[in-house]
């Protein structure tokens, strides 16, 4: 596995904000993780430097993590989602959406996300979608078993309780009786066939499809140029949601 790199690039709009970071970890057994995450929330709002910082420094304490990727990643994000719940008088009562991918010594990808912020694989010449938009549509059943409703009024999308587009968040402690942070987990191999990671909020998502948004990361070999690409590209179709993503080439 040769070296790889990443580049961030974000655009607040219409009152929305990301955050995204990356680190690195090492196991007694000489195992290597890099980690990356992109939170969404909104804008001005100190949720989403808490929740990576949070993350991060939850999963660098997972010793269970080498045996037990899947189990750790659970409990990293529902100890996040108490740690915000629990700080929401500093916080605030809004929420936040999350997606993230831990590379385990070049060769194993594991990702999670909590809403719709997304996260897109190309490899062996394929794109792949990698994540779960967390709809309220598509969650109604669940969303009304714990007490909520999905409203589907006329020229808006779903929403949780007439409020939230999503059917998963961290915090939002209004609606949290209704809602799961449970993440959708998947995993895949890293090899000679794996080019490119693409994480990016859904002002990226609303505006072009995963093949369109992988086309221009394929084509500006840079990550640094291909993650300000794609988000002059989204502000160039007039996206009205925050645009915020992360570029990762392998090879």
């Amino acid at each position: 596995m040769g070296k790889f790199c990443c580049f961030t690039s974000d655009s607040e709009v219409m009152g929305g904000q990301s955050s995204s970071r990356s680190g690195k970890g090492r196991s007694d057994e000489g195992l290597i993780k890099f980690g990356f995450s992109l939170v969404k929330g909104k804008a001005n709002h100190p949720m989403e430097d808490y929740h990576v910082a949070n993350f991060i420094n939850i999963q660098d304490h997972e010793l269970e993590f080498w045996e037990d990727p899947r189990r750790s990643i659970l409990k990293a994000y529902e100890k996040t989602d108490q740690a915000i719940l629990s700080n929401s008088s500093d916080l605030g009562r809004g929420g936040s959406t999350a997606v993230t991918a831990i590379l385990i010594n070049g060769r194993k990808l594991w990702i999670a996300n909590v809403g719709d912020s997304r996260a897109v694989l190309y490899r062996g010449g394929k794109t792949m979608q990698m994540s779960t938009d967390h709809e309220p549509r598509a969650e109604r059943s669940s969303i009304e078993d714990r007490g909520g409703f999905v409203s589907n009024l006329p020229g808006d999308v779903p929403r949780v309780n007439g409020q939230l587009a999503v059917s998963r968040a961290f915090g939002d402690k209004g609606l949290k009786t209704h809602l799961s942070s449970e993440p959708d987990i998947k995993h895949a191999n890293v090899d000679s066939q794996t080019d490119i990671l693409v994480l990016a909020s859904d002002g990226i998502w609303k505006v072009m499809t995963n093949e369109e948004a992988m086309e221009i990361a394929k084509r500006v070999k840079d990550p640094q140029k291909a993650a300000k690409e794609l988000t002059a590209e989204a502000l160039r179709r007039e996206s009205k949601d925050d645009i915020s993503c992360v570029v990762v080439r392998f090879r």
